[in-house]
């Protein structure tokens, strides 16, 4: 088989109206759900006040970009001709839209303006609707297309969207030190819509600065930095890896703490192809529409447990972390301190996996959604 088959064999298109409206309806209760799923981890102790705060951003922004998806898709099927398009989405490995989708995203938003100038305003189309509907008794398919794109467009301009790429962020955590040799806290995040695996993927870093300039408003490391990390955000690459790397091209930034986050893969049997234990779950809880579904978060902790110091040219000295690694971890899945696992999911079908208990997911925490919204932990 071609490479690009293989790429695209578990790809498929959404063709029908309401099945797409369904699909954007479960997406967007799903990403409400995940702030409180936080917000849990935050009242444990798990995560800090401004973990959480990075984390509900992105959250709040992969929301956003759901919402613009939809209303780009909103007629899909309804109306005639190239105009709406059809949503590709990834049935197997994640459930969520291809990679694809989202960059096309970053290329309509550069030029949103411009399509928003060549469309009717707001008001225009719906003055037209209702003219179409009452003087010739007609359905306004292409009017309503025609809206659908410019809330598609205006979605895009307020901003605030999770992107193919969203490029680092600093917040500042503190100082440890400051005069001559200043030590800076900082919790740097980026986050992307990983290709190879079609999930959005959240970097948490906790690292010191011994800098001359902080970190965020130097010139110089500041860009490098950015540019190091969106580079090693890719789903394959250990931890270890990725943070081992950036110990030894920075010599002033000494990273504590890294965090991955997966949003992600999205179960439903009404529209992916899931096998093993979830897969009888879903089927045999025949959960009510809006119901049928369960979205795996995932997180991943490297930490430096301690500091060596190593010569650096002729006098000077660099430090250097050393990363806890989990000592019960295979080989294959070396490269982290700890990993966490987490499946949030609604009442009937957590009902179903209690009862049946399957091996592979006892040790996983649960996040139950009650009809009313609220999520409840269970381990």
């Amino acid at each position: 088989m071609p490479e690009t088959d293989a790429l695209t064999r578990d790809h498929v298109t959404l063709e029908d109206t309401r099945v797409t409206r369904r699909y954007f309806a479960k997406f967007q209760a799903i990403t409400g759900h995940l702030a409180r799923v936080a917000a849990q981890f935050e009242a444990e102790g798990a995560l800090s006040r401004e973990d959480v705060q990075v984390l509900a951003r992105y959250i709040i922004g992969l929301g956003f970009t759901f919402r613009a998806l939809a209303n780009k898709y909103h007629m899909t099927g309804r109306a005639e001709g190239p105009g709406p398009g059809k949503l590709t989405f990834d049935r197997e490995e994640s459930g969520f839209p291809v990679h694809a989708e989202l960059m096309q995203m970053a290329s309509d938003a550069a030029q949103a303006e411009k399509h928003l100038k060549a469309l009717p305003s707001a008001e225009q189309l719906k003055r037209q609707m209702v003219e179409e509907i009452v003087g010739k008794l007609q359905v306004p398919t292409r009017l309503q297309y025609a809206m659908s794109q410019r809330l598609y467009y205006e979605e895009m301009l307020r901003g605030e969207l999770f992107w193919a790429q969203n490029d680092p962020d600093a917040v500042w955590l503190g100082n440890l030190a400051e005069g001559r040799d200043p030590r800076r806290r900082y919790l740097v995040h980026w986050a992307v819509y990983d290709s190879q695996v079609n999930i959005p993927t959240i970097y948490l870093m906790e690292l010191e600065d011994t800098g001359r300039f902080a970190l965020p408003k130097d010139e110089r490391r500041w860009p490098e930095v950015q540019s190091h990390l969106i580079a090693q955000a890719v789903a394959g690459l250990k931890l270890l890896t990725i943070a081992g790397g950036f110990d030894k091209d920075f010599d002033d930034l000494h990273p504590k703490r890294l965090r991955r986050f997966h949003l992600g893969p999205m179960y439903s049997s009404a529209f992916t192809l899931q096998t093993g234990p979830l897969k009888a779950v879903l089927e045999e809880a025949k959960a009510p529409e809006g119901e049928d579904w369960a979205l795996a978060w995932t997180m991943e902790e490297l930490v430096s447990e301690r500091v060596e110091t190593e010569r650096s040219g002729w006098f000077g000295t660099v430090e250097r972390e050393i990363f806890a690694l989990d000592p019960f971890a295979g080989a294959a899945d070396a490269g982290r301190t700890s990993m966490q696992r987490a499946i949030i999911l609604p009442q009937r079908p957590f009902q179903v996996l209690a009862e049946k208990n399957p091996p592979g997911f006892r040790e996983v925490r649960k996040f139950v959604v009650s009809p009313g919204g609220r999520v409840l932990s269970y381990r």
